[in-house]
């Protein structure tokens, strides 16, 4: 397999970035950030499956680049919410929210609330070099918990128990909770279906 195949990490996410290169470190690639090509992109992410949405991003880098390149999209779902925040997980407080507010906000709207059975979602959508779409999905299950727990990992972190576990996600070590993530599964078939590309299988 050849070392000098570059693949575009697509997004401007310095969390999503940290965990995407520890999860393929192992590829025989040369992994790439739209920083290390001085690109930015704002790409909006008005689709309506976070499947749309990750393809939107992977598509607008690799046009903007000319680069392979791979994107995912991550939903939160949450039964008694009826699957929401879902595909506006990153703007679930409202268009202009931080990370904060929205934690802020869904502990408001679970306050009180018995069933807090939730997943988190990943669909990755790599785009190849002739720009053709290839999506990957992965899910983990677990819980909301009635308080920010931790102060590692980003996002939804600190309020996601995943199940068969005592500790949060932004509680665990960043390997530990890499070794059970949505986006550890989704890459983890992407991973798979790039080295047989690479390999020519």
């Amino acid at each position: 397999m050849s070392s000098t195949y570059r693949l575009l990490l697509a997004t401007g996410n310095p969390g999503k970035v940290a965990e995407m290169e520890s999860l393929l470190a192992h590829l025989p690639v040369d992994l790439v950030t739209p920083a290390d090509l001085d690109v930015s992109l704002n790409v909006t992410e008005d689709a309506e499956t976070l499947r749309g949405n990750a393809h939107k991003k992977a598509a607008a880098y690799h046009n903007a680049t000319g680069l392979p390149s791979l994107a995912d999209d991550t939903g939160l779902e949450i039964d008694a919410l009826d699957s929401r925040p879902g595909v506006h997980t990153a703007r679930f407080a409202g268009p202009d929210a931080t990370p904060q507010d929205n934690k802020r906000r869904t502990l408001e709207v679970m306050d009180g609330v018995d069933d807090r059975s939730a997943r988190f979602r990943t669909v990755a959508a790599f785009v190849d070099e002739g720009g053709e779409t290839h999506t990957f999905e992965g899910v983990c299950p677990g819980e909301i918990t009635t308080e920010e727990r931790g102060d590692g990992g980003f996002g939804y972190d600190p309020l996601f128990l995943p199940d068969g576990h005592s500790q949060t996600f932004a509680e665990m070590p960043a390997d530990a909770k890499n070794a059970i993530s949505h986006r550890k599964k989704a890459l983890e078939q992407f991973a798979a279906f790039l080295s047989d590309m690479l390999s020519g299988a």
